[in-house]
């Protein structure tokens, strides 16, 4: 196996010092950072966010090939930005007022991170307001807005609305989830997307912004 299959094998497993030592060889070999990332990182990301759709992997799993991700790409960063490298897209992520549940919204944003955007993760509990103030400031692609009870659900669409009457809906493409949520209820507040779980939201991500 040649050493960025070696990355992406000891991502999938969660062996953060391998994926650094792995790195730190394929950078002193003279492979290209953006290599590294695309075809090391972030196709061991893809690869194990199918498994994760096939339940062959479950959240645990996840989680500690999302921390060998992160300490991947501290080491990776240096060379991306000496090399120019960008995101894909920027992605605003929080869960709505009201609803204080983290963990589907955390996975959301390590599959966006391993399919290379930048995410901007506001935390939970965030009102409208502040989720339009985010929006005007960092001006991302995609919103996603994330809901566990159905008691907060309809603060999705409370958010939508705050977006419309502050101008900026047709700037940016909101996409819901969560537990009670479904694709009729997405389209019944006019967000643009729906994503029953993690691995398939980053796949709708990637659509929007190839589309761009």
């Amino acid at each position: 196996m040649s050493v960025i299959d070696n990355i992406s094998e000891a991502l999938q497993k969660g062996k953060a010092k391998d994926v650094v030592a792995f790195i730190q060889e394929a950078l002193d070999n003279g492979v290209p950072a953006q290599d590294i990332l695309d075809k090391g990182l972030l196709h061991g990301m893809s690869l194990l966010g199918v498994k994760f759709k096939n339940n062959e992997v479950f959240v645990p799993e996840v989680l500690v090939a999302a921390r060998a991700l992160n300490k991947g790409t501290e080491v990776l960063k240096p060379k991306l930005i000496e090399a120019g490298v960008k995101p894909i897209g920027k992605v605003i992520i929080c869960t709505v007022k009201g609803d204080l549940h983290d963990i589907g919204k955390n996975l959301v944003r390590m599959m966006l991170e391993g399919a290379g955007f930048e995410v901007i993760d506001l935390g939970v509990d965030i009102a409208e307001d502040k989720i339009v103030e985010a929006v005007k400031a960092h001006k991302p692609d995609i919103l996603c807005l994330s809901a566990l009870l159905t008691t907060t659900m309809s603060e999705q669409a409370v958010v939508i609305d705050a977006l419309k009457t502050a101008g900026l809906r047709n700037d940016v493409k909101v996409m819901v989830g969560g537990a009670p949520v479904t694709q009729s209820f997405c389209d019944s507040i006019s967000a643009d997307a729906y994503s029953q779980d993690a691995a398939g939201a980053a796949e709708v991500a990637r659509t929007f912004v190839s589309c761009n």
